[in-house]
């Protein structure tokens, strides 16, 4: 295993995760459509990052669609005992690889059905629910959708449940519904608007997995992550999730790639401790300006 990959973290029983995870999302073709170039460069990142000792991967049927799911099931199946494959359910792909949501309660079974078939498991470790847009959660009812899941956890069919761009009302009400583990939401250096979300799922001991880690920076806040990052030997990216590491214990990382090189400079950042000066120049990129 590689350094400490940022530790675990475990927001259920029997759901350890180690904190610096892989998103499969960059495993399919351009705009996350259709089969990748090179499908045996994507079999060897999977193995690759399972070696490493990463037991989360963060993927959904969407993904192709179907494409990832069938080469993580080429990749990895029979699956370690302490991999946690965590999906997404909620939305659809068009022929013309448009994203469609789709979060009829009789979609959504349907969509776990689809992820167990592909996955080639008799039941998914984790489903997330995907709420809102990355950017503008909505503030729509979950009661129907994220009750229609509960049904299926309550069948065996899924082991844990999850919710992804989602409010702080919405997360109130599911968890009147059913356990609520993980939250994916739009969130880096840059993008601080979730801090309330993210100190509550702290306290409540759910995973936040932040959407986008290396996302919207403008040229200036980049210029300052650059700085930082030369002066600690260590590329912008591995500078940007090592600062998600440090920001909560129970932030977990799902940086994608197609590059096994890539790869392993993503599983080092979790060996990059950032001393007090940076964090607190890194602080400064995302607060908003006095006036």
């Amino acid at each position: 295993m590689h350094g400490n990959l940022g530790s675990t973290f475990t927001p259920a029983d029997g759901l350890t995760l180690t904190r610096m995870g892989y998103g499969a999302m960059q495993l399919a073709g351009p705009h996350v459509f259709g089969p990748p170039k090179d499908r045996a460069r994507a079999v060897a990142v999977l193995r690759a990052a399972v070696a490493a000792g990463i037991t989360h991967i963060d993927t959904a049927d969407f993904y192709g669609p179907v494409v990832v799911n069938e080469i993580i099931k080429e990749a990895l199946h029979p699956y370690p005992e302490r991999l946690r494959i965590v999906t997404k359910v909620g939305a659809r792909r068009g022929a013309d690889g448009s994203w469609i949501m789709s979060r009829h309660p009789a979609d959504l079974v349907a969509q776990v059905h689809d992820n167990l078939r592909h996955l080639g498991v008799e039941a998914l470790d984790v489903v997330n629910l995907r709420l809102g847009d990355m950017d503008t959660p909505n503030e729509d009812s979950v009661a129907d959708m994220f009750g229609a899941l509960a049904g299926l956890r309550e069948q065996g069919l899924i082991r844990h449940l999850g919710l992804s761009a989602v409010s702080a009302a919405q997360l109130t009400e599911a968890q009147a519904i059913a356990p609520v583990v993980t939250v994916q939401n739009l969130y880096n250096l840059a993008n601080r608007q979730d801090d309330a979300l993210l100190a509550r799922t702290a306290a409540e001991g759910i995973a936040f997995t932040p959407y986008f880690p290396l996302g919207g920076f403008s040229p200036l806040q980049s210029e300052t992550l650059s700085k930082v990052a030369a002066r600690l030997d260590a590329s912008p990216q591995q500078v940007a999730l090592a600062w998600l590491l440090q920001r909560s214990p129970n932030i977990v990382l799902i940086p994608g790639t197609s590059s096994p090189e890539h790869l392993r400079e993503n599983i080092a950042a979790a060996d990059l401790v950032l001393p007090a000066e940076a964090v607190a120049e890194l602080d400064a990129i995302g607060r908003p300006v006095a006036g």
